[in-house]
């Protein structure tokens, strides 16, 4: 009981990690990556698609992304997408595929980046103690139901509470990566 209601918390608290970093892929860099657009949906045929399903993305140089979409119907979703997004770039269309250059990430532009991850890291964390929440009233009803002792409980808290503590500290380490990544010129 106690194992398994650990596991299913750990197993839980990992995805919460990971989508934290994913997060963090969208948020943008001084260099143009294809994650970027990960977070972006299009409007294709009434239903919102991600890019990533409508074009091959390539990055040719360090602030320069090629989209070339699969389906030239498209393009003009994917390039209102783009526009509306928070990414804060226009498209421009060159017949075949749309280009998007990255303008020059202005000091105040990177704080409010550091400010958008911060506050992703802090969602991520919300995420891992809710976890642990969940699991702390599954052992205290498992305890109340004499399924498990009192010891056991206590125990159990306190390898939870290192799962937690795990989990926040990788959130926390992928943030502090994120920032030096955004503060880099």
């Amino acid at each position: 009981m106690i194992d398994e209601t650990l596991r299913d918390a750990e197993t839980r608290m990992k995805k919460a990690v990971e989508h934290t970093r994913d997060e963090f892929e969208g948020i943008r860099t001084g260099r143009a990556h294809p994650a970027m657009f990960a977070q972006i949906t299009a409007d294709y045929y009434g239903s919102p698609t991600p890019l990533q399903q409508l074009a091959s993305f390539q990055v040719p140089e360090a602030r320069t992304v090629i989209i070339a979409p699969y389906d030239a119907g498209a393009k003009p979703a994917i390039e209102k997408a783009i526009r509306d997004s928070d990414l804060g770039v226009n498209p421009s269309d060159d017949g075949k595929v749309l280009r998007v250059t990255l303008p020059e990430l202005t000091e105040e532009r990177r704080k409010e980046y550091i400010k958008l991850a911060r506050s992703k890291a802090e969602d991520g964390r919300i995420a891992v103690r809710g976890v642990r929440r969940s699991a702390k009233q599954a052992l205290d009803r498992a305890e109340k139901d004499s399924e498990i002792s009192k010891d056991d409980n206590t125990g159990a808290e306190k390898r939870l509470d290192g799962l937690t503590k795990k989990h926040v500290d990788e959130i926390d380490e992928a943030l502090k990566s994120k920032e030096a990544e955004l503060l880099d010129v």
